[in-house]
């Protein structure tokens, strides 16, 4: 319920009021002569403390606050797609016409009401409607947008349905007993949507990358963590997984990162072609942009804002990937807002319900069968960036995230001064999904995937092992086939592992092409080893020419590189054969 308090003191982005009314936890409050955006963050009285999402510079003691009686809420919608919010969800293109800074106290919603679209009816009058059912479709793109009943509709009967006509997003476009739907709705940013049934994860989120899809798969409705220390290409290792993984809907989000890599993204992605669709990357995407200099309470409200959209295109039936980078600058924001409100901190100073904060983003991830008919499933993939201070993972956000995730991609620093990138320490890192996606790898890959893998992860474990022998003993004191298998794993690590995002023909690996490269390092390895067993010296194998020669396959589409590695390894067998064994 609507009512008038006032400011009693000011801290920052945290204003505290007096309501004059009955107030609840998460109310939107406008503070101030200036109407500033704020959510109510704690109720002692009749005094509460208000989370302003803008700077709160000007505002006194005495000056009004407006409760609005409603939640922080977002438009969802056609119309969303290729959009810039900012954390509260206002539209960035609309907020710079006004000016280069974002002016304050301007209350827009994410969907301009002045949009519309094509709509095509898929029900009659007097069908049976529920939460979830698809009433119609908008063309948006090059695709159609459904458009379904919002989840906390009573079920009933359609008393009038639009006909075929360029409607509005805020027009009424159904009438379900006595409610009337638009095509648009509003959800509260802090509410999970509800969904039918969560069903288990089956299926992989193909990333084009191929130490994360070889080594560390993620499972579409999982979690992932990339955690990384400064320079060790968090944003571009999310930038390349927004560009190439094959989700549906993309959803990223510059939580405190940076202004010139928000800036990089939004004139580098608009200019991106899907590789999927051949159209713009942006038709797929929705960017939240909260850069650093940013009020720093949106940042915090920002990551919900990012779920609240993916959970609704979830519910359309899509698989969405989910990016924030980061969550360490979400969780600064966390800590500054409760110092600010004098909590007790906890480890590190952030406030003690940190862990349960991220629980809740975190938990929102899935896949599951979608409310109303027709059937259909959908999911969500989180895939987040933490930047721990000093590369420490020890610190509180690494292992709150850790507990949290399946995935874990640890960025490490002296790989990416090697120039090793995406610099994942395969040591490291782990994934949670292989058990989950055993069927699905064994259903779509040829024969073989499993002990390529295990050839992989046994040549780079035992790389290690020679790694520390050859510190005490020098490389000549390795066995012919260790000096092999040392190569090769180098040979692993500059060729297969590490991979150029800002090369086109390298910055996608396709599963196929994966197969075939580590298909073509099994046999490699094989022939070799079989003539070192025969008494061939490491010396007299060919080894030098081999990283330039792969290095050129690299650019290779998966059918070409089939035929060349075959022809390649014949070629480099009928030369082994000829190599005459030096007697001992």
């Amino acid at each position: 319920m609507e009512h008038i308090g006032s400011v009693r003191a000011v801290s920052g982005p945290v204003v505290r009021g007096k309501a004059a009314g009955p107030v609840r936890m998460y109310e939107v409050a406008y503070v101030g002569d200036a109407q500033l955006m704020g959510e109510v963050v704690r109720i002692r009285g009749d005094e509460v403390d208000i989370q302003v999402y803008e700077n709160t510079d000007g505002v006194t003691v005495g000056e009004r606050v407006l409760f609005s009686g409603g939640l922080l809420t977002v438009r969802l919608g056609p119309g969303l797609l290729g959009k810039v919010l900012d954390g509260i969800g206002r539209p960035l293109a609309t907020l710079g016409e006004k000016g280069v800074f974002i002016p304050r106290g301007e209350h827009l919603e994410s969907i301009s009401s002045r949009e519309s679209f094509p709509f095509m009816p898929r029900v009659n009058a007097g069908d049976a409607a529920e939460p979830g059912d698809c009433i119609g479709e908008v063309q948006e793109g090059a695709g159609t947008h459904p458009i379904h009943i919002p989840p906390r509709v009573k079920p009933g009967e359609v008393r009038w349905i639009a006909p075929q006509a360029e409607l509005g997003v805020t027009e009424t476009v159904v009438t379900v007993d006595d409610t009337s739907l638009s095509l648009s709705t509003t959800w509260p940013v802090r509410e999970p949507r509800p969904a039918a049934e969560r069903l288990h994860l089956q299926t992989p989120l193909v990333t084009g990358q191929r130490v994360i899809d070889t080594l560390f798969p993620v499972a579409k409705g999982g979690a992932a963590v990339v955690p990384g220390s400064f320079g060790t290409g968090k944003t571009v290792t999310q930038q390349s997984l927004a560009k190439w993984c094959d989700a549906d809907i993309i959803v990223y989000i510059g939580c405190g990162e940076r202004g010139n890599e928000m800036t990089e993204v939004l004139e580098e992605f608009p200019e991106l072609e899907d590789p999927h669709t051949g159209r713009s990357l942006m038709e797929r995407m929705v960017l939240i942009a909260n850069t650093s200099n940013m009020p720093v309470a949106a940042r915090e409200a920002s990551i919900y804002l990012g779920m609240t959209i993916a959970e609704y295109f979830r519910d359309l039936g899509r698989d969405v990937a989910i990016m924030a980078d980061s969550t360490s600058r979400w969780a600064e924001a966390l800590r500054e807002i409760a110092g600010r409100m004098e909590e007790m901190p906890g480890e590190e100073g952030y406030p003690a319900y940190l862990g349960s904060r991220l629980a809740q983003y975190y938990e929102r991830a899935g896949r599951v069968r979608c409310l109303g008919s027709p059937e259909r499933e959908g999911s969500i993939t989180v895939i987040n960036a933490v930047s721990p201070p000093g590369g420490d993972f020890s610190e509180p956000v690494t292992q709150a995230s850790l507990r949290l995730s399946g995935a874990f991609w640890a960025l490490d620093k002296s790989l990416a001064q090697q120039r090793h990138f995406p610099s994942i320490n395969w040591r490291s890192s782990y994934s949670l999904f292989e058990e989950d996606l055993r069927g699905y790898y064994d259903h779509n890959m040829e024969s073989g995937w499993r002990e390529q893998k295990s050839f992989l992860r046994t040549t780079l474990n035992r790389e290690k092992e020679l790694l520390d022998l050859v510190q005490l003993v020098g490389r000549d004191g390795l066995s012919e086939s260790d000096k092999w298998v040392l190569h090769l794993s180098e040979l692993l690590r500059s060729i297969f592992l590490q991979q150029n995002a800002f090369e086109m023909s390298d910055a996608y690996c396709s599963p196929r092409k994966q197969q075939l490269w580590l298909s073509f390092f099994m046999e490699l390895h094989r022939t070799v080893e079989h003539r070192i067993g025969e008494g061939l010296l490491f010396e007299q194998v060919p080894a030098g020419e081999m990283r330039r020669e792969f290095l050129r396959f690299r650019e290779l589409d998966a059918a070409r590189l089939e035929s060349v590695s075959a022809n390649w390894l014949e070629e480099f067998r009928q030369q082994l054969q000829e190599t005459e064994v030096i007697p001992s």
